[in-house]
């Protein structure tokens, strides 16, 4: 799809223009991370996620039969507002139903309902009943979930994982509970580093004695695959794997 330059009402002093990244950047809009496709100020350092950038100005969702979700600039209300899809806190722009008073993060509104290329087809889930990968717990947050029900992994997880690699890559310490404002730097730039899932899966299957050491550095193959479509989906980019950034997860 070819994207032309747009004006936005969140930033009326300059036209956005199409851009695309393999540095991670904070949306300007619903404050949350992104990579990939994008539309961008270069003047004023402004970004917007395309889901951002060209909001529907009203969606429904699978999860949510009864549910109409309007857009909006800014969360509704004075209370702390949460995203019933990552758990995250909302910040910026949101999709709200005003009868339940759910919110979504416009690109968890717009995550695919499947991630599929060839080898690794995952299925996005409001909850299931198998443990994630990463935090071993059950329900929380909705999931992607590999046809063979072998992979597991939340959405809340995925963005964690972004955020604690980031707080330990730039700030030189782990286990910060802090948020993506938390994350740039002077000049406002992300750091590239995308979470390590090595020792992460290792640590998973190490409770799994009865594996074979085989079968475990395969799972943690085919896990470490199904976690570049999850990553590149939360992002916002499911359309592409971000190769130069993703690519060697299992390596490191």
């Amino acid at each position: 799809m070819k994207y032309n330059d747009i004006s936005h009402f969140s930033h009326p002093q300059h036209r956005l223009k199409p851009s695309y990244t393999e540095v991670p950047f904070k949306c300007d809009g619903c404050k949350e991370v992104g990579i990939g496709s994008n539309y961008k100020c270069t003047t004023c350092n402004y970004d917007l996620h395309v889901h951002c950038a060209l909001p529907s100005p009203s969606i429904t969702h699978p999860f949510y039969t009864k549910c109409s979700f309007q857009f909006l600039s800014r969360p509704p209300g004075p209370i702390a507002r949460y995203c019933n899809a990552c758990e995250k806190a909302v910040s910026g722009f949101v999709y709200h139903c005003k009868l339940c008073g759910f919110d979504l993060h416009p690109c968890c509104a717009k995550l695919p309902t499947m991630l599929d290329d060839g080898e690794v087809e995952l299925y996005l889930y409001r909850k299931v009943g198998s443990a994630c990968h990463r935090c071993g717990r059950k329900g929380r947050s909705w999931s992607y979930r590999s046809k063979c029900k072998k992979y597991n992994l939340h959405v809340a997880c995925v963005k964690e994982m972004l955020v604690e690699s980031w707080h330990e890559l730039y700030f030189g310490r782990s286990g910060v509970s802090g948020d993506y404002h938390d994350l740039c730097g002077k000049n406002g730039k992300f750091e590239t580093r995308i979470p390590r899932l090595k020792g992460t899966l290792e640590s998973y299957h190490h409770n799994h004695r009865h594996q074979s050491k085989g079968k475990v550095k395969k799972c943690c193959e085919m896990a470490g695959l199904a976690m570049q479509f999850v990553i590149s989906a939360v992002l916002g980019d499911p359309t592409t794997l971000i190769a130069g950034v993703v690519g060697s997860l299992m390596s490191r």
